[in-house]
């Protein structure tokens, strides 16, 4: 593991962690400022934005895969002509994005239902101008993002995001007590995400010596980009109906208030997601190279970073969904509020179901590199589309928490019983030996979950009970880990790292 990823990831876990705090105090902000009704239309707002996002046709996610084929041979012209291509690829993609979210807002009213005022959908108007402009800045901006990731500059990419992470809450913070609302945080949002884009275009061109050619663009490559990255913009529309459809679902079908109760919980699902991808993001062009390069044991590398990743992914996320069982009701009830509850049911239900797609998710990145992926793509369609039509259903009967229920059965049959049969079928990934892995570290959950259920019988109201009880878990668990679930490589490479082992050796 080179320096930039061993670092990137280090950078990723510190900006996870700012992303959490800020987290931590900026949505009970919004949510006593702007109120449940505004909050959720924020939400709702946001998730009928997202959806333009498809319009990339999965393109942004191929930019490596064909970047790798032409850097293995040294062809820098045609890196440059690939560029060319896309950007302006993107550049139409953007324009047909600002024109396709102005017609939206000029028709958001269909998004509603009778308990929603008519201030209610001119503020949502509004706000989904400034996210459809938001949008379709991001398009070409993608581009240098990409290609940043593309030569490994993990540390820079990791410092840029975490100033991000930073300035754009602190900002909507100051403009949501000026009384500026929703509006004020979207604005917000806009101008720093443009400030973000200019450092990295100038990262590109200044540091990295990157070069752009529109000079007889290949055509005929589109059609190639097109027909790898058509299977990947599926799996965007399924992230998209997944995680996004169950608010317009709740919008349409029920009020603000249960898309508000909703988001609490899926907000915390997409912070339980972030302690997965911050390890495996890294990874992406490691598992291209092993793939361009074609070696005779390909299978046997490729399984063993399966391995290695998934352990170290499953031993965090081990940590956070426990923890959160134990202590996540109490956790939201001061947090959010008593009437946001549900949001406890609602995030177990999004949480613990897409555990197992997060510790494999660096497969992903394997079946795009190997260009396999088209079966997941299907599969998941299919998934996602009973998805609708149970959560639609079981809306009716229990509102936000059928939503996410809906959700869960989906994900289980795509994720847990689908997709490990063709990793290991398909792609040569021994999902066997992965699985009997991930068992030898179940030893060391052990004690850290019987203390956790000791933890039920213990009454307490006070945050600095929770606290210490929640602390005491971690320590419980790190230590129980380490003496029973962790392998002896990754024992050694603890003891590497962290000082207070160096401290011991040296004396």
């Amino acid at each position: 593991m080179n320096k930039q990823i061993k670092l990137g990831v280090i950078l990723q876990y510190i900006q996870m962690a700012l992303n959490i705090v800020i987290n931590l105090v900026y949505t009970p902000i919004m949510i006593r400022v702007l109120g449940d009704t505004e909050y959720g239309i924020y939400n709702l707002v946001s998730s009928i934005i997202s959806y333009l996002s498809l319009l990339s046709l999965g393109f942004g996610a191929s930019y490596i895969r064909f970047y790798s084929r032409y850097k293995v041979n040294n062809e820098e012209d045609k890196i440059a002509k690939l560029n060319g291509l896309y950007l302006v690829v993107f550049g139409i993609i953007g324009l047909v994005a600002l024109a396709c979210g102005l017609v939206i807002a000029g028709n958001a009213s269909i998004f509603f239902n009778e308990t929603y005022t008519a201030q209610n959908i001119q503020t949502a108007s509004i706000l989904m101008i400034f996210l459809a402009f938001n949008m379709a800045i991001s398009f070409p901006a993608s581009l240098f993002v990409s290609y940043i990731t593309s030569q490994e500059k993990f540390i820079f990419q990791k410092l840029v995001n975490m100033g991000k992470t930073v300035l754009s809450p602190c900002l909507s913070i100051a403009l949501l007590y000026l009384g500026y609302g929703s509006i004020g945080m979207v604005l917000t949002t806009t101008i720093v995400s443009l400030a973000v884009d200019v450092v990295n275009i100038l990262y590109c061109f200044i540091k990295l010596r990157m070069r752009l050619s529109f000079r007889n663009l290949d055509i005929r490559l589109l059609k190639d980009i097109f027909v790898f990255s058509i299977f990947i913009a599926i799996n965007q529309i399924i992230d998209q109906i997944n995680w996004q459809t169950d608010k317009v679902i709740l919008g349409k079908m029920a009020s603000g208030t249960a898309v508000a109760i909703y988001a609490v919980g899926s907000n915390i699902n997409t912070m339980y997601n972030s302690f997965s991808t911050a390890i495996s993001g890294v990874f992406a062009p490691k598992i291209h190279k092993i793939v361009s390069e074609n070696p005779e044991n390909r299978n046997e590398l490729l399984t063993d970073l399966f391995i290695k990743v998934g352990r170290i992914q499953f031993m965090v996320l081990a940590l956070v969904l426990t923890g959160f069982i134990f202590f996540g009701q109490f956790f939201i009830y001061r947090w959010a509020g008593p009437e946001y509850g549900n949001s406890y049911y609602v995030a177990l239900l999004l949480m613990a179901p897409a555990t197992i797609p997060l510790i494999q998710n660096i497969g992903i990145e394997i079946q795009r590199a190997e260009n396999k992926h088209k079966f997941r793509s299907v599969v998941y369609l299919i998934m996602a589309l009973l998805n609708v039509g149970i959560s639609i259903w079981l809306c009716s009967f229990w509102g936000e928490i059928g939503c996410a229920l809906g959700t869960a059965i989906s994900l289980v049959l795509a994720n847990g019983v689908v997709m490990n049969i063709y990793y290991h079928k398909v792609n040569g990934v021994n999902i066997i030996s992965f699985w009997k892995s991930i068992g030898k570290i179940l030893p060391g959950l052990i004690i850290p979950i019987c203390f956790g259920i000791s933890t039920f019988f213990i009454p307490y109201t006070q945050v600095w009970q929770f606290l210490l009880l929640g602390a005491a878990y971690v320590l419980i668990y790190v230590v129980f880990i380490f003496l029973f679930g962790m392998n002896r490589g990754e024992k050694n490479y603890l003891k590497k790292v962290l000082p207070v082992f160096k401290k011991k050796k040296s004396n």
